[in-house]
């Protein structure tokens, strides 16, 4: 098994593409922290996948959360060998539209939630002394402008470029930071995202989703599970080599 030993935290693990790797962490042979705001669902989550999960409680845009989360972990875990950041926020409206609190809430989740977790996680990593590995969740949204998703566009653009900057910096602990940039993943997330293209776009609920996934080069929108190869990857050992990068796992929808 290729986490064998290993001890991983991914945060919004409740659901969705964090749930997804967390499952697969625990094939590999990891322990997993799973780390959601949502104390109910997080708590069901981790039961529902056995031992070796345990549910942690963390706000990502409260530093004493995520201290608390952090330490939680490591003391269920006895340590912290990978982090997954994974937890975000979606919202689109045309640029005469955006609200300030809709751009405050996705930058502090996505862009200030990523850098102090990542953070945290970094000194645990370093206090331990035996590396790690970091992995930011980004988005093909992060390599291009939309004309409806400026805000996400640039959150997620950020999060490429700090994953840039902390690969750099951290490699030096032995701290590889890198980043999956998925594209169109089916999930329950996308009813909330095709009813704000249909509000905007005039379309039928259903209609962009069907438009998405079919206009995706492999012919279909991804699943979470198409995520997995590359999370297993980046966080085991033959990653060693790899760092401040950022890979499209999006069917052939962004060319790098």
């Amino acid at each position: 098994m290729r986490l064998q030993g290993k001890r991983a935290l991914i945060t919004g693990a409740a659901r969705g593409i964090g749930l997804e790797f967390a499952r697969a962490y625990l094939a590999e042979g990891a322990q997993v922290a799973l780390a959601d705001i949502n104390e109910g669902a997080v708590t069901a989550a981790a039961q529902g996948l056995g031992a070796g999960a345990h549910a942690v409680v963390m706000d990502v845009t409260r530093q004493d959360s995520i201290d608390t989360g952090i330490a939680q972990a490591v003391a269920r875990m006895g340590g912290l060998d990978i982090l997954v950041n994974n937890a975000a926020l979606f919202d689109l409206a045309p640029i005469v539209e955006i609200a300030r609190a809709s751009y405050d809430r996705l930058f502090a989740v996505n862009v200030a939630g990523c850098l102090f977790t990542l953070q945290a996680a970094a000194r645990q990593m370093i206090a331990q002394g035996t590396g790690g590995k970091i992995i930011n969740m980004a988005s093909q949204a992060g390599r291009r402008g939309e004309g409806l998703v400026a805000v996400y566009c640039a959150t997620k653009a950020a999060v490429i470029s700090l994953t840039q900057s902390a690969g750099l910096d951290l490699i030096r602990h032995g701290i590889n930071v890198n980043a999956i940039a998925p594209g169109v993943v089916d999930g329950e997330h996308w009813d909330h995202v095709d009813s704000l293209f249909a509000r905007y776009e005039g379309r039928a609920p259903g209609e962009k989703k069907r438009l998405v996934g079919a206009a995706v080069p492999i012919g279909r929108m991804s699943t979470a599970k198409d995520l997995t190869g590359m999370a297993i990857y980046l966080a085991s050992s033959e990653s060693d080599y790899v760092v401040a990068q950022c890979f499209g796992v999006d069917g052939g929808n962004w060319m790098a």
